[in-house]
């Protein structure tokens, strides 16, 4: 039996297809998805398996703004099934603008992090900002505390904008909720046009069961009830990062998607905060 309740939604995954006709276009992608893994149908499998119905797909940094995989995808799955959330910037028209937004995206995504060579200037973030919110876009940030420091005073120009920011806002549990940084998230948290993605909750943990981070997903959803969502992030790209990178395998757990469910159930107090994550604020900011 699924510990989801009906229409719930996968906040964010990202798609791989065949590389010959989807190939990775940012000229410094930090990795490539391997042959056949990354799929749609492997994502559907998983989402059958835990209870998923409904999904937001977001593009991939190695697409850059090259979203042909992204809208394809989107048009070959049932209508009202699907949302998805791309990368913007000048060389995106308003013609394409409306040609992904008739494919079903919903929101734009800001990669803040240097490490990505993605970071807009605060000029092309408003241009953009302005840009999508003619849509009735989101804006989903890729940011942590330090890239929030400067970016925070931008983000009050933009007082009309829906703000997501992504994956726990990369919290760094180790200095805890009173840390400078996480009172900044949790004062913007408060106000009604800033949201939070509870995913990723392993990423900065210590290890399995990663319970280190489970203060901060629960104070994020206390400051706002209303304006949380949970993805998978499957893939899961950064084993692949690891290991073309580095070498590096990752050690512990088998088929991370559950256990990983169970971490952002753990957040949640009851039933009805669950449904609130899992259904009620995606169906109202994705648009379902």
């Amino acid at each position: 039996m699924s510990k989801l309740p009906p229409g719930a939604c996968d906040a964010q995954i990202h798609v791989y297809g065949d590389v010959e006709k989807y190939p990775a276009r940012h000229p410094k992608a930090l990795y490539f998805a391997p042959k056949g893994e990354g799929t749609m149908e492997k994502a559907l499998a998983m989402h059958a398996r835990l209870g998923f119905d409904r999904v937001s797909i977001t593009q991939a940094t190695i697409f850059g703004t090259d979203h042909s995989l992204l809208v394809d995808t989107l048009n070959a799955l049932p209508k009202g099934r699907a949302r998805g959330c791309g990368i913007v910037d000048a060389s995106v028209s308003d013609k394409e603008l409306q040609r992904m937004h008739d494919a079903g995206v919903r929101g734009a995504r800001f990669n803040f992090l240097p490490r990505f060579d993605l970071v807009p200037s605060f000029d092309e973030f408003h241009r953009e900002l302005r840009r999508i919110g003619e849509m009735g876009w989101y804006a989903k940030l890729f940011c942590g505390p330090a890239e929030l420091e400067t970016l925070e005073p931008e983000l009050r120009k933009a007082k009309r904008s829906t703000f997501m920011f992504d994956h726990l806002c990369q919290a760094p549990y180790a200095g805890g909720l009173e840390d400078p940084g996480m009172k900044r998230v949790l004062g913007l948290l408060r106000e009604e046009n800033f949201w939070m993605m509870l995913s990723n909750g392993d990423r900065n943990s210590k290890g399995y069961p990663w319970t280190d981070c489970e203060p901060f997903g629960r104070a994020f959803y206390e400051a706002a009830p209303d304006r949380c969502v949970w993805g998978s992030d499957w893939p899961h790209v950064w084993r692949w990062i690891r290991s073309q990178r580095d070498g590096y395998v990752e050690q512990g757990i088998d088929g991370k998607d559950e256990p990983l469910l169970d971490l952002g159930l753990s957040y949640l107090p009851d039933a009805a905060a669950v449904k609130k994550v899992f259904v009620d604020n995606p169906a109202r900011v994705f648009g379902f």
